[in-house]
């Protein structure tokens, strides 16, 4: 059956501007890091696309080497892409990134001229694309000088290959560094995307001052820390779960008796809001004026759906973030 998108999709969805820039993400976006490889059911992966379109979601994260294997999350989104979304490719902002192990060899990782622009290269043809709405650098490359890779995403964006380009994973020193030098060339950077939750807090240290005072936008990658700001493990592991596949990068180890203590305390706290425990983490980080947008995955649309629901209460008392603030130290 074709595919027709829902005609009120925008109606509720909220639109935030990134930075200074001309354009504006959907408060929340699709990240395809987990459950869009080749591991998993493409049926299942389409179904989570198409709901979040129909939601109004407008932005669909990918890397190059998401899967597994690497790759083929973009080569699934590809081929999702061109049975549904043809119609609608220019109401999608669709990006990429590299900067992480992508092929053997010293040219498949990190952040040379050379290995940035083929990985473009390569991830266009996988997903079927002529352009990518945003291209990432993944990571800071300590060998590469900070030049070369900025050159790299200037030539990304002259050549036709990216509308815009930003960052990730970079702390506030390197990002100053980056942010400065793509200015320079004309290119400015466009976004930051860094790992930040309610458990991963480094962000808070002078990185979000920084892009506030340069008009770059902020999008926040597992803003539920992979699954453990949810109500999903409050009651033991689910076989279904990240934490139960061989494959995933959370790890049992990380789910410590202290750390179940906090998630408990944490959904406690939900519950009187009217929220559940993944609604209010990602409002907690939608407070922030500074961030553009929260990355969120998603195992099936119901998952996504309730994401979504966090948009209906961003605001907290003080009295609540000084409860949460006790519980996070």
């Amino acid at each position: 059956m074709t595919y027709v998108a829902e005609p009120g999709r925008y109606k509720d969805m909220i639109y935030r501007r990134t930075g200074k820039s001309g354009l504006k993400l959907s408060a929340i976006s699709l990240g395809l890091w987990h459950n869009f490889g080749h591991v998993d059911q493409l049926e299942n992966s389409r179904n989570i696309v198409r709901f979040a379109f129909d939601s109004g979601i407008t932005h669909f994260d990918l890397a190059n080497n998401y899967g597994p294997p690497p790759g083929s999350a973009e080569e699934n989104f590809g081929t999702i892409l061109k049975h549904d979304f043809a119609a609608y490719r220019d109401e999608m902002i669709i990006s990429s990134k590299a900067g992480y192990t992508m092929w053997d060899g010293p040219y498949g990782d990190w952040g040379s001229k050379k290995y940035l622009v083929s990985s473009l290269d390569q991830s266009l043809k996988r997903m079927g694309l002529d352009y990518v709405d945003i291209f990432y650098h993944h990571r800071p490359d300590p060998e590469t000088p900070l030049e070369e890779t900025m050159a790299a995403l200037d030539l990304i964006v002259r050549q036709g290959k990216a509308l815009y380009v930003g960052i990730s994973n970079y702390r506030a020193p390197e990002a100053a560094k980056a942010i400065a030098l793509l200015k320079e060339m004309g290119t400015p950077c466009l976004i930051h995307q860094p790992k930040y939750s309610m458990f991963e807090r480094w962000v808070e240290g002078g990185l979000l001052d920084l892009l506030a005072e340069e008009g770059v936008g902020c999008i926040p990658f597992s803003p539920l820390a992979q699954g453990l700001l949810t109500n999903k493990y409050l009651h033991g592991i689910p076989e279904d779960s990240r934490v139960a596949k061989s494959h995933g990068f959370l790890q049992k180890e990380q789910l410590t008796p202290e750390r179940l203590q906090q998630i408990q305390a944490l959904n406690e706290i939900a519950i009187v809001r009217g929220q559940t425990l993944a609604q209010m983490a990602l409002s907690w980080i939608l407070r922030d004026k500074r961030i553009t947008s929260v990355l969120v995955g998603a195992s099936r649309p119901e998952q996504l759906a309730d994401s979504i629901k966090c948009l209906d209460r961003l605001s907290f008392a003080p009295e609540e973030l000084s409860i949460i603030e006790k519980i996070l130290r």
